[in-house]
């Protein structure tokens, strides 16, 4: 996959002014910063665009202002962020992006080895509608294009897709690590591929599962979603989370799995309670025997051992959702425990493993192991797209001629 993209590495950028697309979407509290992981995230690409004599110029999109100028949106709150983590001046150009006079006059005012920061480009309509006069607009004030937001790389818009069709350009060295770590997850892994997918609702994960069955050996499908195939298999699962109307959809995949010769591995057991609340009294019960006013909130310990033993067969691991409401304890317990499994196989290198996706991260964090895994990523939708098996604009556009 990465043979097919332009990086750093292929541009002289001495004196050249980069534009470059990140993911400065932060969270913020009081006016600060409160989680810079996304910005350490392409903090090497910046700097290395600096020191070899170019001009940083980040594009970004912060919130949802829907295409009109929001002062609580703008992103001069990331600046001192920013200045710490990269270790470099920063300058704000403030532009609504109808104008650009301001932006040209900081980015000709930069000096060696500064940063510019633009203003959060969905103050403009025309950026999530990949409008070509805006795409004109932004590529006059660069020589160069990098994306380095793999995160964004599932829209099609003027800062994504559009500069990188009007630009010579090419990937990030965040966007560079995401796709070789896909390519090893699914483009072309070593096999046996073994799936994680968790999560609440089966609804929203149709195609991904469709997807899976036929790129992986076996598919591991866990939490809420999990009781829906269960339901479907003809069990009954009292109060739990299920969406009884997909029961139908919930075969056609196993058929689909069947046929493609994945092994499809559903819990055996659960830890089932009767208040959704942490702590609460609970117990396990096999699948055949779940008390009707119970609530299936885990996978049991005889379903954990199985995907463990899945995993041992496994050389690379793909997941995305956690097992149970890991948010709870003692719920947890199924997502922590396969988690440090995982890890500990890709620590002894047996497995690779890709994990993605705002709840899994979370998990693999709750569990000790988010730095033990081949590669986490913090892409959200478009790590998800991915999995389905959909193109990704952003990514595409990147794709030498």
């Amino acid at each position: 996959m990465t043979a097919a993209f332009k990086t750093l590495d292929d541009f002289d950028l001495d004196r050249k002014r980069v534009l470059v697309r990140v993911d400065l979407n932060v969270p913020v509290k009081d006016g600060k910063v409160s989680d810079a992981t996304r910005i350490e995230r392409v903090a090497h690409t910046i700097q290395e665009i600096a020191n070899k004599g170019g001009l940083p110029i980040l594009l970004a999109h912060f919130g949802r202002p829907k295409g009109k100028v929001d002062p609580e949106m703008s992103l001069k709150v990331v600046v001192d962020a920013l200045h710490r983590i990269i270790g470099k001046p920063v300058h704000f150009a403030s532009t609504d992006w109808t104008d650009v006079s301001e932006a040209k006059t900081v980015i000709d005012g930069a000096e060696s080895g500064s940063v510019v920061l633009l203003e959060n480009t969905r103050f403009h309509p025309g950026e999530e509608k990949n409008d070509a006069a805006l795409v004109a607009t932004m590529a006059s004030l660069g020589d160069l294009y990098v994306n380095d937001a793999f995160s964004a790389a599932h829209r099609a818009h003027a800062s994504t897709e559009g500069l990188a069709q009007k630009l010579p350009s090419a990937a990030g060295r965040a966007m560079e690590a995401e796709l070789k770590a896909l390519e090893k997850g699914l483009g072309n892994p070593q096999k046996p591929v073994i799936a994680i997918v968790g999560g609440a609702k089966v609804s929203s994960k149709i195609d991904l599962l469709e997807n899976l069955v036929s790129k992986v050996e076996a598919l591991v499908i866990g939490g809420g979603m999990a009781n829906t195939f269960i339901y479907a298999l003809g069990y009954d699962v009292g109060k739990s989370l299920c969406e009884r109307d997909l029961k139908e959809t919930a075969l056609r995949i196993m058929d689909k799995a069947e046929e493609a010769r994945c092994a499809l591995i559903l819990p055996i057991d659960g830890v089932v309670a009767w208040h959704f609340k942490a702590d609460t009294p609970s117990r396990v019960y096999g699948l055949d025997a779940i008390d009707k006013d119970g609530m299936v909130l885990d996978a049991g310990p005889q379903s954990v051992e199985k995907i463990k033993t899945a995993i041992n067969e496994a050389k690379t691991i793909v997941w995305n959702g956690p097992l149970g409401a890991f948010e709870m304890t003692p719920f947890d317990t199924a997502t922590v425990e396969v988690a440090r499994h995982a890890a500990e196989r890709t620590r002894k290198g047996f497995l690779t493993s890709v994990a993605g996706g705002g709840d899994t991260v979370a998990a693999l964090a709750h569990a000790g192991v988010k730095d033990s895994f081949t590669y986490v990523s913090t892409a959200g939708g478009a790590f998800l797209e991915w999995m389905e098996g959909k193109p990704l604009p952003g990514v595409d556009a990147l794709k030498r001629g």
